[in-house]
């Protein structure tokens, strides 16, 4: 196994990925406006950082992009309004085009019958949450919901076709731009909504990150089933 480049850095980075995530969800959580507009467009550099430091030769060059594409999203979402929600989710986009790049080249689609199969669940979840809201968004809002959305759902279905947890990663992602989505609809709120939000896409990117890590730090590619022997 290659060395990481900077062990020293990179558990520095960590650990500050943790403090601001767990500052960041405490600011939600006890209602402090400024320490969360403060911390939010620090978390994904942040963890984008620590891959940086945590690099070996066999990490894929689109990780870091797919985070700071992922930050770039958060800054724009703060700044409100439509254009930037609509700008937000162009960049969240282009992260998550990075994320299904990547785990298909890992060899996400290796195993075609499982990857179907994963695809075909995913795809009932999204044919239903789309069903479900497309009529309570502004019509503007639907085109680019249901496209981002399908992005969102193949981030979930390759990421699952890799490693475990970077499989759950996608899917917390995916549910907490659910939890968003059914804000754009104007449906009721769960308890802590805005605090349920970020922890599953905190928590959604770091697995993404790991599980990505992990993928390539030995691990073999994913393969079709073996062919009966002659």
């Amino acid at each position: 196994m290659s060395p990481a480049r900077d062990p020293r850095t990179a558990r520095a980075l960590l650990i500050a990925f943790a403090v601001v995530s767990v500052a960041h969800l405490l600011a939600i959580a006890v209602h402090l406006p400024v320490l969360r507009y403060s911390t939010k467009p620090l978390l994904m550099p942040l963890l984008a950082a620590w891959v940086w430091a945590s690099a070996r030769p066999g990490t894929p060059k689109l990780l870091i992009p797919a985070l700071l594409f992922g930050a770039g999203g958060d800054i724009l979402l703060q700044v409100g309004g439509t254009g930037g929600f609509l700008a937000g989710m162009g960049s969240f986009a282009l992260g998550h085009a990075c994320y299904v790049t990547m785990f298909v080249k890992l060899g996400a689609l290796a195993d075609r019958r499982r990857a179907v199969l994963t695809a075909a669940v995913y795809a009932v979840a999204w044919a239903t949450l789309i069903t479900l809201l497309l009529p309570d968004l502004d019509a503007g809002m639907r085109i680019p919901m249901a496209f981002y959305s399908l992005l969102l759902a193949s981030t979930a279905v390759t990421s699952a076709r890799i490693d475990w947890r970077a499989g759950v990663g996608g899917a917390l992602f995916l549910l907490s731009d659910t939890l968003i989505a059914t804000d754009l609809a104007d449906w009721k709120h769960l308890p802590a909504h805005g605090f349920l939000i970020m922890l599953t896409y905190i928590v959604g990117q770091y697995l993404l990150t790991i599980g990505t890590l992990g993928r390539t730090d030995g691990a073999p590619a994913p393969t079709a089933a073996p062919a009966p022997a002659s």
